[in-house]
Parts: C-alpha cells; structure tokens; sequence
C-alpha cells in the first residue's frame, strides 16, 4: 500500500477583509484603536480534505478565485489552516508565484545558491548540478544579471529549473507550465515526465485540462474554497470541461 505524502484534513483558510479604505499606517492604527475599522470575514477554503500518496499527481482544478492558489500556499507551509491539518513528508519545492523565493537584488547565480539553501541543499550540491540549472533555464547571458531586471517569463523559468534540478520529493507547481514559449513549454512538461520513475510526488493548478490529463493521474475541483470533485483525472477533467462549456463563471 502508497503511503500518503500529503494528507489535508477539514482545512479551512479564514481571511479578514478590510471593509474602508486607509491610506497609510497611522490612519490604520487610529482606526484600529477607536474601532472603527470594521471586516468582513472570508473563508478561502472551507473544509477541504484530500490525500496524495507517492509517486502520484495530483491535478487541482477550478476557476479564478476559487481557492487553488491558497490551497498550494497552504500545503507548502506559506499559510498556516485556521482550521485543519496538513502534513507533507519530504523535501518540497514550491514554484507558486513567479521567482518567489527569489532576492530581487541578487542575481540569478547568487539565487540559485539561495533558492537551493531555502529547500535545505549544501552548496556543494547545488554546485554539481549549476550547470545543468543553467543550461535548461536558457539565460547563461543573465547569471550576473539581478532577478529585479529579469522578466516574469525568466524568474519563472529560472526558478523551475532549480526545483527539478534539485529533485526533490514534492513538486507544486501553480500554472508554472503556462509560461513561456511553447517549446519552453513542452520542454518543461517533458521534464516533469522523466521525474515521474523517481517516484516525485506533483500537485498541479492548470486551467489547462489537455495538461493536466497528460501529467496528472488524480485531480479535484475546487469551486469557492470547497472540493465539488475528486477523483480519476479523466472523469474530474470531464466534469471540468462541462462546468467551462456551460459558462460557469
């Protein structure tokens, strides 16, 4: 029997929107303290549950604002559940925001080497393996570049080759695959794929079904921070693809 990598149990993500506009900090703090800030509660997530065992992809559908990239936030250990549990075994990298984890004024050599400390590399592995991080980002001429002059297109791709270069045992990817040109593209779903008989573990946000049915064996929908569906990718992909013909907004 897989043994579970990321178990979510009953998450739920409360968020308290500010309901007046405050243009600086003390105007905040004024307000705050004569109570006259007031906000409305939002649950980003309600009650969410779901297991992925090794070795098995997990597709996470849904449209804008639905909750897809609080729930990636969540499983990486951004955001912590107001309610709920999860747990994750393993060596994460997270590429849920474009270069985040990135030091806009260093430059992309010098992230390499902190991206790779943030997952718990030594130097000395990230060293054997620079070249390779390199050579698939495509930015050789940019290495002494700062990240702050790289475009949201090179981030993404700079920071994708270092999570697959590290092989780590958990991949989260939040429509990281959508940037790009297509070739970059499909060399990057390719290299997912050759991940696949390491046994690395992939939770995946697409709007792109054709992609998540190619790399994902499982998916779910999330529909307002609830999961409507779970299940075999093709079947969960169907049901997607219904709720887009129909024009669900």
């Amino acid at each position: 029997m897989s043994e579970p990598v990321i178990k979510v149990e009953n998450v739920s993500i409360l968020f308290n929107l500010n309901k007046e506009k405050v243009d600086n900090l003390k105007e905040y703090v004024i307000k705050v303290l004569k109570r006259k800030i007031h906000f409305t509660e939002f649950w980003a997530l309600n009650d969410v549950s779901f297991t992925v065992n090794k070795g098995e992809r997990l597709g996470v559908l849904g449209f804008n604002g639905a909750g897809k990239s609080t729930l990636l936030k969540t499983v990486a250990g951004v955001l912590k559940p107001t309610k709920g549990s999860v747990e994750v075994q393993g060596v994460i990298a997270p590429m849920i925001e474009l270069g985040a984890g990135f030091d806009s004024n260093y430059t992309g050599k010098e992230n390499i080497y902190l991206y790779g400390a943030t997952m718990g590399y030594s130097k000395k592995y990230i060293e054997e393996r620079y070249d390779e991080i390199v050579a698939f980002s495509e930015l050789e001429k940019f290495m002494d570049v700062p990240i702050k002059n790289y475009s949201s297109g090179m981030r993404a791709r700079l920071g994708f080759s270092i999570a697959t270069a590290v092989e780590p045992e958990v991949l989260i990817l939040d429509e990281v695959l959508s940037v790009g040109d297509a070739r970059f593209r499909a060399k990057s779903e390719k290299k997912i794929v050759d991940m696949f008989d390491k046994g690395i573990t992939v939770l995946f946000v697409s709007h792109n079904t054709d992609q998540v049915r190619r790399i994902c064996n499982k998916a779910i929908i999330i529909d307002k921070g609830k999961v409507i569906a779970n299940g075999d990718v093709n079947e969960v992909c169907d049901i997607y693809d219904k709720l887009v013909s129909e024009g669900k907004k």
